[in-house]
């Protein structure tokens, strides 16, 4: 397979017409007792803890390498394999799969747009029957390009060609809500609630492309700089990771460990 057969973001009609292939899987992150309440068709399942890492209070770290090729491996999938994430929230723990996946360099994999939501509200085939994975193959390192660390990230800071975004609350933003040592948010950073990206008429989709480009261009978080994604672990932000991504934007770098890192450090400046 030399290119995928399926957009990165991906409609539920687009993956019900794909056949069965042993270089598809289709991964259902959730509680255990939602995917046994429900899940599509042939769909393994996993929880978020299995590929994030934390280190109190650092939150929503990188996995070690190992640990990842395990996961990975046990899941079936291989360097070749087409990944389809969803989840049952609205796209934040598939896209930080699908981020996770970007890291280490692989190719192929989608988002279902709008997860089981709308898979299951628009009358999608359901199964209940637990679907055991495959046995793959990976061997892998991680790559920088997805990646920003704090170090990093104080480098760019001030670069007109750089902007974060901040993908929570307004509270958070604003330090109302401190969830660290410090409230507040990185310096030039613009606050685009990930929640406010979706659109619940259409069962969690993301909304239209052209509004949320509108969106991110009152920002000034254009096509033409590089686009930090933060939030307090990168989960919500993963989610505008792979919208960024989706758009066309060329430049896109996560954080992992985002505000649990930066609100806790001391010589990190803050807004």
């Amino acid at each position: 397979m030399n290119r995928p057969f399926l957009p990165l973001v991906t409609e539920p009609e687009q993956l019900e017409a794909v056949p069965g292939s042993d270089n598809l899987v289709v991964v259902h992150i959730s509680k255990p007792e939602r995917y046994a309440e429900f899940h599509v068709p042939g769909a393994i399942h996993l929880q978020g803890e299995q590929f994030v890492r934390v280190e109190k209070p650092l939150m929503g770290l990188l996995p070690h390498a190992d640990r990842l090729q395990q996961l990975l491996e046990a899941s079936g999938i291989s360097p070749e394999t087409h990944v389809v994430a969803c989840d049952d929230e609205g796209g934040g723990w598939a896209s930080r799969l699908l981020w996770t996946l970007d890291c280490i360099g692989h190719k192929h994999f989608s988002l279902l747009n709008g997860g089981l939501v709308s898979w299951s509200n628009e009358g999608f085939p359901i199964s209940r029957d637990r679907t055991l994975p495959g046995t793959g193959s990976y061997p892998l390192t991680y790559r920088q390009g997805p990646v920003a660390d704090a170090e990093y990230i104080l480098t760019r800071l001030g670069d007109e060609d750089f902007v974060p975004l901040d993908s929570r609350t307004p509270q958070e933003f604003t330090g109302e809500k401190k969830l660290a040592a410090r409230g507040g948010h990185i310096p030039g950073a613009q606050l685009l609630n990930w929640v406010d990206t979706m659109d619940r008429q259409r069962n969690l989709r993301f909304k239209p492309g052209d509004e949320l480009r509108a969106m991110l261009e009152q920002r000034g978080i254009t096509p033409d700089k590089e686009v930090l994604c933060y939030c307090q672990s990168h989960h919500r932000s993963s989610h505008s990771y792979i919208m960024l991504k989706s758009l066309g934007y060329p430049r896109v770098k996560g954080y992992p460990g985002a505000w649990s890192d930066w609100g806790n450090r001391v010589d990190t400046p803050i807004e």
